[in-house]
């Protein structure tokens, strides 16, 4: 059941979805998002997220994929963390750093500015307790296997639009699709079962948002 106002006051206004409350500046980012096509992850996503990061309170997260910060927002507030974000887009890039200046969370968000498989030396030096995956989905397999050799002992993984809109659940119709989707789902779907028998991780996918898997270092 949604509670659209909760509370309303000069600072900030506040609404409730899926156990979610949001800010004045988390409802201005929602807003631009959706009037300006960007893709940040929906409310179902979310709220897994940020009860994944309750419970496992991580020091340091890795996100791949900044977008305009609205995510590394949401993820540093929930336990206090820090998130080292990587951006490969300029306008994403400009936009998140003026974000995360508004939310005044300059000393718990880092911005890296490059594509993610060339940033990695960036962050060599960190050990992460949580790597969230949100970026270019024919890549997740790559950025899963670069990453996480930086993972703290019993890590986790989470990655977002594991379904891609419910086309990698169901691929009876996928001829009717373009090349590079058809390519992009096939990818998906190597990666679903790549995580499924990987040894070393726990992993389970979720039928929450657009698809969440969670994977936790064995």
């Amino acid at each position: 059941m949604e509670t659209a106002i909760v509370a309303v006051n000069v600072k900030a206004v506040r609404t409730v979805k899926n156990n979610l409350t949001f800010d004045s500046l988390e409802l201005e980012l929602r807003e631009y998002a959706k009037e300006n096509g960007v893709p940040i992850i929906i409310d179902e996503g979310l709220s897994f997220l940020e009860s994944v990061i309750r419970i496992k309170k991580p020091i340091n997260i890795l996100e791949i994929g900044s977008a305009i910060g609205y995510s590394a927002i949401r993820m540093a507030r929930a336990a206090n963390s820090n998130v080292y974000s990587i951006e490969r887009d300029e306008k994403m890039y400009n936009l998140a750093i003026g974000n995360i200046n508004k939310a005044n969370l300059n000393d718990k968000i880092h911005i890296i500015f490059k594509d993610a498989l060339e940033a990695f030396d960036d962050v060599k030096d960190i050990k992460f307790d949580l790597i969230f995956i949100d970026a270019a989905k024919a890549q997740y397999h790559k950025f899963f296997d670069l990453y996480t050799p930086l993972l703290n002992d019993e890590g986790v993984v989470v990655c977002d639009n594991m379904y891609f809109h419910g086309l990698v659940e169901d691929i009876s119709n996928i001829d009717n699709y373009s090349r590079s989707v058809r390519g992009l789902i096939r990818k998906l779907n190597e990666f679903h079962e790549y995580l499924l028998n990987n040894n070393d991780y726990h992993t389970s996918i979720y039928n929450i948002g657009d698809g969440m898997s969670i994977s936790v270092k064995k």
